[in-house]
């Protein structure tokens, strides 16, 4: 990979865990941001943990500024961050759509907004969101949460088209199911069976922001397990 400085966010869950450590073993430098300081703990010594609310929008650009200085500029950014709420059409309440706005939404646009000027300004740069299947095909029972994610889905058409002109690669990945403890906890053997391993995806994230992607941009990259 030519890139040498990776943002990962949300790096205290198991997807952005598992992305951080891969990145840092293909050879990027890597910042791990979460809003959580403890799941930051179990990193790679090598990885430089920051603890930041990237809701935020100021906070979001005042930490990619920061980490530009003290770090160096980012080549990469991907944004691992996201919440889940259950529940239909119908039911779905303003603080619940609020929330997976504000979540899955929101930190994309304002990490997307803060790393741009300083991969416009080298001409070359790669950005990974992680969307879901059910932005992609509208399923019954999390209404919230699938408009959020489609909502994301379109934002990185968008950043594409505005984007690529200056060297920026905007892709996203779209995994149905994961395969960590809490999700094990909450659903049944049956559906578990066909979950996806955290370092599974972060494979496709490392692939996305490498050289060999080049020619990919706009692409929302189902990995929805077997």
């Amino acid at each position: 990979m030519s890139a040498q400085v990776a943002i990962v966010a949300g790096a205290g869950g198991a997807l952005g865990h598992a992305t951080a450590v891969t990145l840092t073993a293909s050879g990027l430098t890597v910042v791990a941001v979460d809003r959580n300081e403890r799941g930051l703990r179990n990193l790679p010594g090598s990885v430089r943990p920051e603890v930041a609310d990237t809701t935020d929008p100021a906070a979001a650009k005042s930490l990619i500024d920061r980490i530009a200085g003290e770090v160096g500029p980012p080549d990469v950014l991907v944004n691992t961050i996201g919440a889940f709420r259950p529940g239909d059409a119908l039911t779905t309440t303003p603080d619940t759509l609020r929330l997976m706005i504000d979540v899955n939404l929101g930190p994309a646009l304002w990490l997307s907004q803060a790393v741009a000027p300083h991969m416009r300004q080298q001409g070359s740069g790669a950005i990974v969101h992680v969307a879901a299947r059910p932005g992609i095909e509208p399923s019954g029972g999390m209404a919230a949460y699938s408009a959020s994610k489609a909502a994301l889905v379109h934002l990185t058409r968008i950043l594409d088209i505005e984007l690529r002109p200056h060297g920026i690669r905007v892709n996203a990945v779209a995994p149905q199911l994961l395969d960590t403890p809490a999700n094990r906890a909450t659903f049944p053997a049956e559906v578990m069976a066909h979950a996806v391993a955290p370092e599974a995806i972060a494979g496709v994230i490392a692939f996305l922001v490498s050289d060999a992607a080049a020619p990919v941009s706009g692409a929302i990259l189902p990995a929805y397990g077997a």
